[in-house]
């Protein structure tokens, strides 16, 4: 039996979102139906709603999100009826190159939902990283959900599901952070302190933080941080070159994504240092230099899609951390939200006031 249930819906290019009814029909064979506790308001759904990321409107928005299934298809046997969820966009399909490699985290065939939600007219919708969880109830594939702690506060452990995992991963799994390691990470919004508190959960000793925000920098010593640097007051490379004793740090991370933040993160870093590019650059975006310091620095530069995040690996993980007290997940959560509050919330984003809002439903 179908269901409907409110949303919040991107119908147009730059166009304020609604709050809508959403049909919601039965499952597939491995497809179930969440009841969203909490759904964090990433800057990926300000993407979609700008049309930034397709034109496949109209988008339901939201993917940070944690809830309780509620409904399963026939063949679903990871999850049951009750179990408290992380939602993720890499639900891995086991078949693809990659996941032959034993590479999974980079699988080039994830899962969606096998059934669309629509409009009450009929509309099919586009659910933003295949999850839409501005929602109180959303349809995803059962690979999209992870079972974590249920003690667990939803608003919390839902950031897990994209730019707090991002953030993390970038260090812990794409960087290989190791103990002793110096780290510097280029821009402290929310991806970015993610990764300074993954540099600190990893065992960094040096971990440098770069913004031009005094109030981020501070969240960023609050999370880990043991230096701080204003982007905006000198040159980047030579204050972490400084505080390096005048090497470099071991791995840079550019949660930016702007071609002068990662030629600054490859400058930065010491010799056969990593550099790591989180940030998401625009598709105009180019960048030159000359190839023969890529030849004589040596080292690795990567890219981190998702904090090269293995779900059903890595959110269970780092729940426990968090309710053990070692990885203060909570501190990302400054405000929580109602669901006709979306909007609000992109513009409290755009002035790079919050780390996350999140929507409690």
């Amino acid at each position: 039996m179908t269901q409907r249930v409110q949303g919040v819906v991107a119908r147009g290019k730059g166009d304020s979102v609604t709050t809508e009814t959403i049909v919601i029909p039965d499952p597939g064979p491995n497809d179930v139906i969440v009841a969203v506790q909490a759904c964090g308001v990433c800057h990926t759904d300000l993407h979609y709603r700008e049309g930034g990321i397709n034109d496949e409107f109209p988008f339901l928005l939201g993917h940070e999100a944690a809830g309780v299934v509620e409904q399963v298809g026939s063949g679903v046997d990871t999850v049951a009826v009750g179990d408290f969820v992380v939602l993720n966009w890499r639900a891995v399909c086991g078949r693809c190159r990659a996941c032959k490699k034993g590479k999974p985290w980079y699988c080039f065939d994830t899962h969606n939902a096998s059934v669309k939600m629509t409009l009450e007219d009929g509309t099919e919708l586009s659910p933003a990283l295949g999850i839409g969880a501005f929602a109180e109830k959303t349809l995803v594939h059962e690979g999209q959900c992870t079972k974590v702690d249920p003690e667990s506060d939803p608003a919390v452990v839902g950031l897990l599901g994209c730019g707090v995992m991002a953030g993390l991963g970038a260090a812990m799994n794409t960087g290989n952070v190791g103990r002793g390691d110096s780290v510097a990470v280029i821009g402290c919004g929310g991806v970015g302190v993610g990764a300074i508190a993954g540099a600190k959960l990893a065992g960094a000793t040096t971990i440098i933080a770069v913004d031009v925000d005094a109030g981020k920098l501070e969240t960023a010593k609050e999370l880990g941080a043991t230096h701080t640097i204003d982007a905006s007051s000198g040159d980047v490379v030579t204050a972490i070159q400084e505080l390096t004793d005048g090497f470099g740090a071991d791995v840079v991370i550019d949660a930016v994504g702007r071609p002068e933040t990662w030629r600054q993160a490859f400058y930065a870093r010491d010799l056969a240092g990593t550099v790591v590019l989180v940030g998401v650059p625009t598709p105009e975006m180019t960048l030159e230099m000359p190839l023969i310091d890529f030849f004589s620095h040596g080292g690795s530069l990567k890219s981190s899609w998702y904090g090269d995040a293995l779900p059903e690996r890595d959110f269970p993980t780092l729940v426990n951390l968090y309710r053990q007290g070692r990885l203060p997940l909570e501190q990302f959560v400054t405000e929580r939200v109602g669901l006709g509050d979306v909007e609000a919330a992109f513009a409290t984003m755009k002035k790079g006031a919050v780390l996350r809002s999140v929507v409690v439903l």
